[in-house]
């Protein structure tokens, strides 16, 4: 249990929805940093580069390719819980799958944060830019 807010919050009590709903923002404002810092540029292409990187297809592919093999069994469980969360809609563009892997993606950098463990979202936010920087995920 964390205190967050003047509030203690205990990440494991929320639903995989409200997790997510956090990570979504956590895991936007990691991407958000990251592009700024590669250089100053037009708004309209720092979203550009952003909606690249928080399509649920791109998390969704990172999360089954780069770090769910590299999660504790705490985050699995999890992780777990947020691709079986009952969503009410699919964005028209998404497959039901990648949705639901997105929505994992998210209950974890949502449960991470909330849990006060940035480090371990570092660590996850780093490998998926090392593996972007050296060609070795292709998120086409």
């Amino acid at each position: 249990m964390e205190n967050f807010l003047n509030q203690q919050t205990d990440a494991r009590q929320l639903s995989p929805l409200t997790l997510a709903y956090i990570g979504d923002g956590v895991y936007e404002l990691f991407v958000r940093e990251y592009i700024v810092s590669k250089g100053n540029c037009p708004v309209k292409k720092l979203h550009s580069r952003a909606v690249e990187l928080v399509r649920c297809e791109f998390q969704a592919k990172a999360l089954a390719e780069l770090l769910q093999p590299l999660f504790t069994q705490e985050e699995q469980e999890i992780c777990l819980r947020g691709r079986n969360a009952h969503v009410s809609h699919v964005p028209k563009n998404s497959s039901v799958a990648d949705y639901h892997g997105a929505t994992a993606f998210e209950c974890v950098f949502g449960y991470l944060y909330l849990s006060g463990r940035l480090d371990r979202l570092r660590f996850f936010f780093s490998k998926i830019i090392d593996s972007l920087e050296t060609g070795g995920f292709d998120h086409e």
